[in-house]
């Protein structure tokens, strides 16, 4: 007798409540013990008022049952704030979103019999999805890229874990640290220091490009891709495309305190209602639901019954349409078929997967010695880069701090390198200290502002520290 759990159910929006309703049956029909407490998110809420998409009584239940099953959320165009289901990641710290993909039976593709078998943990929080964006002249956008140590480490000792559970032996880290050296350097050193305490698993980098390359060529090659957020969320992507699409695709936003699990596919609002979606990925979505529930009998039933009825021929009409079955008649399908051992059924180790667990603080990293050496000063002008440069050298005379260079959409454009850059009018003035022994203090910072504010509107400042001796900033294109 499976022990009975209480979980909370966000039908979703669109197609949500068609293929969670496909999902709820097929668990009941395998004899799961679930209480489902239904509440509402999305679409519905933003129209009531609610500006974040998630009413507060589904923010309790969460809390309270620390796991969920979700369908597929919609932000409406023209109302709302904020994407709930970012809203819902970010208010429980599901750092962790888990999307495996496999190869299924009887499922056309350019790659079928490679044997696909992998995991993306993509970090869930951070990077550019932190949303921190600002217009800084009227024809000049900024998005913060924020990584931190801890949601790197969080993520990487996600991805092994998930190798442990599942049995595997090799974890690749995509990043693209070769040019955003700090950002996604971050992850890779992470990594890397991380990969140490597993031995008995390869860890391997890989540059971002080339992990989307090589897995439309070898993706039998790949068993984990832990990655950040932003790479996540494509390779994600382009990974259902390998087994089927987004139909097959299922997903888990993992945390300490709240899972959830949802399909990776969106809400779909035409097909609403017609009975011909496949509800396959949150049916997946939902084993491994109940794998992260401690019942492995039942995730691995649900399993057997959805590979047995591909395997059989039945499917819906994403893929193929001829032949094809409606929603319901593809979950009867495998209601009806569960109990059988498909001969093409996963044979893969599936454990419960131990989420990791880290110190709390929020400074994690601490320098044993930094030094305040410089500042970018970014300003709004439309001189010529000469005439600009003469201005800025002439604002800093008689400081301690001297320009160093000016540079526009990252790359050096005074002092002249001989490079052409079609100019906006965004520019970065580079300020160091005359003095390298100096430490620069934030009174002839702010000095320094205010003289450049006099004469350019400034919209942006960056201190340039040095850490432990290393410098915490990157140089511009063509700057010595």
């Amino acid at each position: 007798m499976a022990q009975r759990h209480r979980v909370t159910l966000i039908p979703g929006d669109g197609i949500g409540p068609e293929v969670t309703d496909s999902a709820c049956r097929i668990l009941a029909a395998a004899g799961a013990a679930i209480d489902w407490d239904v509440r509402e998110a999305g679409a519905v809420s933003f129209k009531k008022g609610v500006v974040t998409g998630v009413p507060d009584d589904t923010i309790a239940s969460l809390r309270t049952n620390r796991v969920a099953l979700k369908g597929p959320l919609e932000t409406p165009v023209g109302f709302g704030e904020k994407s709930a289901n970012v809203t819902l990641r970010k208010l429980f710290e599901t750092f962790a979103n888990l999307r495996p993909v496999r190869e299924l039976p009887n499922v056309p593709t350019p790659f079928a019999g490679k044997g696909i078998d992998l995991v993306v943990v993509r970090e869930n929080v951070e990077d550019l999805y932190a949303g921190i964006e600002h217009m800084q002249t009227p024809g000049v956008a900024q998005c913060l890229k924020l990584m931190s140590r801890k949601g790197c480490e969080k993520v990487v000792r996600m991805a092994f874990a998930v190798a442990e559970a599942e049995g595997r032996t090799r974890v690749h880290c995509a990043t693209k640290a070769n040019i955003m050296k700090l950002t996604e350097g971050l992850m890779k050193r992470t990594f890397e220091e991380i990969a140490r305490e597993y031995p008995d698993i390869q860890a391997e980098h890989i540059i971002v490009d080339n992990c989307a390359h090589q897995l439309v060529r070898f993706p039998e090659n790949f068993q984990v891709i832990v990655t950040s957020n932003m790479n996540g969320d494509i390779l994600s992507d382009l990974t259902s495309g390998l087994i089927g699409g987004l139909g097959f695709a299922p997903g888990a936003n993992v945390g300490n305190e709240v899972t959830i699990f949802e399909p990776v596919h969106g809400s779909a609002p035409k097909y609403a209602g017609r009975d011909v979606i496949n509800p396959t990925a949150i049916i997946l979505s939902a084993v491994m639901m109940l794998r992260h529930l401690d019942e492995p009998a039942l995730a691995e039933r649900v399993e057997n019954a959805v590979w047995a009825t591909l395997q059989d021929g039945i499917y819906t009409r994403d893929v193929r349409p001829e032949g094809s079955v409606g929603t319901r008649a593809y979950t009867e399908a495998i209601i009806a078929r569960l109990g059988v051992s498909a001969s093409d059924a996963p044979k893969r180790t599936q454990r419960r997967i131990t989420v990791p667990v880290l110190d709390p603080a929020t400074d994690p990293v601490r320098a044993r010695d930094r030094r305040t050496v410089g500042v970018d000063i970014f300003v709004e002008a439309t001189r010529k880069p000469e005439v600009l440069g003469k201005a800025v050298e002439e604002l800093a005379s008689g400081t301690p701090l001297r320009l160093k260079m000016i540079s526009n959409r990252g790359t050096r454009v005074y002092p002249a390198t001989g490079a052409t850059p079609d100019c906006v009018d965004h520019w970065r003035c580079r300020f160091v200290l005359r003095e390298p022994v100096q430490t620069l203090d934030d009174q002839t910072l702010l000095d320094l502002v205010r003289r450049v504010g006099q004469s350019f509107r400034f919209m942006h400042v960056e201190k340039l520290e040095e850490l432990d001796g290393a410098p915490g900033w990157t140089r511009a294109q063509g700057e010595d």
